[in-house]
């Protein structure tokens, strides 16, 4: 799987100074999902400025979280011998986007199966990445041993800006901007083949969405025929869901805040360690973060049954999926109290005269909008 630092190797290729990519395939689709444009645009047409903006957007498909904004699609062997959605991505990657069928294929599939508001760009480039290895001493030697052959698809909107009023300080006048078409940062891409322990895998394409709670199930389907994860804010709310239920009848302010830090503590030394897989966990993983904290063995036989009807057995998860570890809040309709995430201690629940009680410690100054307040 394509870890963060993979990633980030090939965002460094979008730059006019490092990049192979020599042209730019397009086809504008407008608001009534009809292709009435088609183009190749070299890049060596245009500016400077302009070419760093078409390669700034480009990037953009690389961006976000992986396992939420950045999914790994995964082709069964069958698919890769077989599969006629495996053969045309190799046949546009190996033709340098050059097959005229194997794109006009692909744009017609995300026309017929994407749906956006308004008009949109499928844009389309391929890059030759002469990867670059490292000496015993850990320092970076430009000799390749291994050749990168990629390609990136996605698709941006385009929106119409409004007429505006402009100052032109040179003739001491104003004058009106005319309405113009601006091409807006992508909904949903890929790039294959993906990019592997610094090598290209066949077997995996980089699928990008902008919403992390979108459903795109249909695109997935239509362009690799292969089954989708489900999605990041997905996997949260039922998991927030079989969490509660293993909890319920607990006092259970604890638990969770015991849960959240062991998942936080798990990222942080994941990320220290400097190791090139992702972190996941299993329900097993789960299962012994529950039972330190001294939930009921038969409430943790019941989340691990709802685990695996969910996400499946032998399923591992993306911890950052599951737990929001950068914050802690607390909530109702009417109340809403966020912490400091590494100062959990200063809340706890209790019942006093029979209701129900939030309790936050206030050692320090407290300002209710700004007034600092006096506790008796």
């Amino acid at each position: 799987q394509l870890n963060e630092k993979e990633i980030a190797e090939i965002r460094r290729r979008f730059n006019p100074q490092k990049t192979n990519i020599t042209s730019i395939h397009g086809s504008f689709v407008n608001d009534r999902r009809e292709i009435i444009a088609e183009f190749t645009l070299p890049l060596a047409t245009l500016t400077q400025d302009e070419t760093e903006a078409v390669l700034s957007v480009l990037k953009k498909l690389l961006s976000g979280t992986p396992s939420k904004n950045l999914i790994d699609i995964e082709f069964t062997n069958e698919q890769v011998l077989h599969g006629e959605e495996h053969k045309r991505l190799l046949r546009l990657r190996d033709s340098s986007l050059d097959d005229e069928a194997a794109l006009k294929s692909l744009c017609a599939d995300i026309t017929e199966t994407v749906r956006v508001e308004g008009s949109y760009l499928i844009l389309s480039a391929v890059d030759h990445y002469d990867v670059f290895t490292y000496r015993e001493d850990g320092k970076k030697d430009e000799d390749s041993t291994e050749l990168f052959n990629y390609f990136v698809c996605g698709i941006f909107p385009v929106k119409t800006s409004k007429p505006q009023l402009s100052f032109t300080a040179f003739e001491n006048t104003f004058k009106n901007i005319v309405a113009n078409s601006v091409v807006s940062a992508p909904l949903l891409g890929f790039m294959f083949p993906s990019f592997d322990d610094r090598a290209a895998n066949i077997y995996n394409t980089l699928f990008y969405t902008k919403d992390a709670s979108s459903d795109n199930s249909e695109i997935i389907d239509r362009l690799f025929k292969a089954e989708p994860p489900m999605p990041a804010a997905e996997q949260h709310e039922v998991f927030s869901s079989l969490l509660k239920e293993a909890t319920a009848d607990e006092s259970n302010l604890e638990i969770i805040k015991n849960f959240r830090d062991e998942i936080g503590d798990m990222i942080t030394e994941h990320k220290e360690s400097r190791e090139r897989e992702r972190l996941t966990v299993s329900c097993d993983d789960i299962c012994d973060i529950l039972s330190s904290s001294d939930v009921k063995d038969e409430k943790i036989e019941g989340f691990r049954k709802g685990f695996n009807e969910s996400f499946g057995e032998k399923t591992r998860l993306d911890p950052q999926n599951l737990v929001e570890t950068k914050r802690l809040e607390l909530k109702n309709a009417d109340i809403s109290i966020k912490i400091n995430p590494e100062r959990g201690e200063l809340v706890k629940t209790q019942v006093i005269d029979g209701v129900k009680y939030i309790l936050i410690r206030a050692d320090e100054e407290i300002e209710v909008n700004g007034v600092p307040i006096n506790i008796e």
